[in-house]
């Protein structure tokens, strides 16, 4: 079972109780916590090849009336939001500097509805914290990419810059250095390919390969925010991501898109659920 269903079941089990009011916001609870989960997705950060650095420390900005009707449970409310990012991140196998923190904060220039995910990574042992930012505004669930280098790195992690260098991604590779696998080299080899979803891998053995909701998608992903025929990869030299007219899009290493290049370990969001591509010679 997905880390989001957990999420709303266990939301669900306190719906006749000190939630019952939650869940007459605009805001979903599960909308929030699939924004924390793309939060961390976007600003993942590859310290070593055995550590993945993901923020701990997260305000999620509020129209007016939407906090009014959730600030009255923020500590329950933050406390599962907190819980679905730690069951994330050891799904993912990412790794925090400190305490995990989610909290809620009244935006006033957010319509009812509307709301803002901004993140940092915060070094438990430090008062330093990484600096974090903010979309100027945006749909629920459409956070780019805030991700800074965690402050302080972990013990025994190589020297990093204090900002990815232009053209950079976060959690592409370490910078300055190739990612592993990639398409077959000039001396031969098949190159292989396939895609990560919750732990899962599915081998991509055509051309093309369709994900949606559908069961008729070359491989279904049980996820509301996902339309029947989403998306498709096509395999080749370089691999591609197009959307197929889906309802909310895609987003490939944190830009939202609608046709993207892949290489090994690129991360694709769709609705609510990560995609990791994968491609590997041999």
């Amino acid at each position: 079972m997905g880390v989001l269903k957990k999420f709303e079941q266990r939301l669900e089990g306190l719906v006749n109780g000190t939630f019952a009011k939650v869940f007459k916001s605009e805001v979903q609870p599960v909308e929030i916590a699939g924004a924390l989960q793309r939060e961390c997705d976007n600003n993942a950060t590859i310290w070593n090849r055995d550590r993945t650095v993901v923020p701990n420390d997260f305000i999620v900005e509020l129209s007016t009336p939407d906090y009014e009707r959730l600030s009255p449970y923020s500590g329950q409310l933050g406390d599962e939001l907190a819980g679905m990012v730690r069951d994330y991140a050891k799904q993912q196998r990412y790794t925090f500097m400190g305490p995990i923190k989610v909290n809620l904060e009244k935006a006033d220039d957010l319509d009812t509805g509307l709301y803002r995910v901004r993140s940092r990574t915060l070094a438990s042992s430090s008062s330093q914290q990484a600096p974090a930012s903010a979309p100027a505004g945006g749909r629920p669930g459409a956070g780019g990419g805030y991700g800074y280098p965690p402050a302080s790195a972990p013990a025994g992690a190589p020297p990093m810059p204090s900002a990815p260098p232009p053209g950079a991604r976060p959690g592409a590779a370490p910078y300055g250095q190739r990612p592993s696998g990639g398409p077959a080299s000039a001396a031969g080899g098949r190159t292989r390919h396939w895609i990560e979803i919750n732990g899962t891998r599915h081998q991509i053995s055509r051309p093309t390969l369709v994900l949606g909701r559908s069961t008729e998608a070359d491989v279904r992903i049980d996820d509301p925010g996902v339309s029947r025929r989403h998306c498709e990869i096509r395999t080749g030299t370089p691999s591609t991501i197009q959307d197929l007219g889906s309802t909310n899009g895609i987003v490939v290493d944190g830009q939202h898109t609608t046709r993207a290049t892949l290489r090994d370990g690129s991360r694709i969001v769709v609705g609510s659920t990560t995609i990791i591509y994968r491609q590997a010679e041999g």
